[in-house]
């Protein structure tokens, strides 16, 4: 079981990776002018193929999760509470794909700031998970 620990974690911290970055590349994106096509064109390109390689991780680190869950039993109001959570980050994922479509297809109905603040969002959660796996209050 060690290995699928080691896999979902690892899949995990990728898939953060990919939650933290997204959202910066969409302030980048809100931030440019009308004339700067380009720089957008750019923008999105990295968007696009972040998304594409970050969503595998999601899955995998799902798939690796419920593993786990499954091999260690359903215990704990502490894992209830952690699972809540990944379906809020799993949704979180979808938004940000959601958000990216309406970048492409020049929707976009927020401002940078917006963004920001979109974009801490997942380090919230990341803390509260973190806690809850290492000391189980519950």
């Amino acid at each position: 079981m060690l290995w699928v620990k080691w896999l979902h974690v690892v899949m995990v911290v990728s898939w953060f990776a990919g939650l933290f970055y997204l959202p910066r590349i969409f302030v980048n994106l809100a931030m440019l002018e009308a004339d700067e096509e380009p720089v957008r064109d750019r923008l999105l390109l990295m968007a696009r193929k972040l998304f594409r390689f970050m969503t595998p991780l999601a899955v995998l680190a799902v798939v690796f999760g419920l593993w786990l869950w499954f091999a260690y039993g359903f215990g704990g109001g502490w894992l209830h509470l952690k699972t809540a959570l990944v379906v809020l980050l799993v949704a979180y994922h979808f938004w940000c794909g959601s958000l990216l479509a309406d970048f492409s297809e020049g929707r976009n109905r927020h401002g940078h700031r917006w963004y920001r603040v979109f974009n801490e969002l997942p380090v919230l959660v990341l803390f509260v998970v973190v806690w809850l796996v290492l000391f189980k209050p519950f």
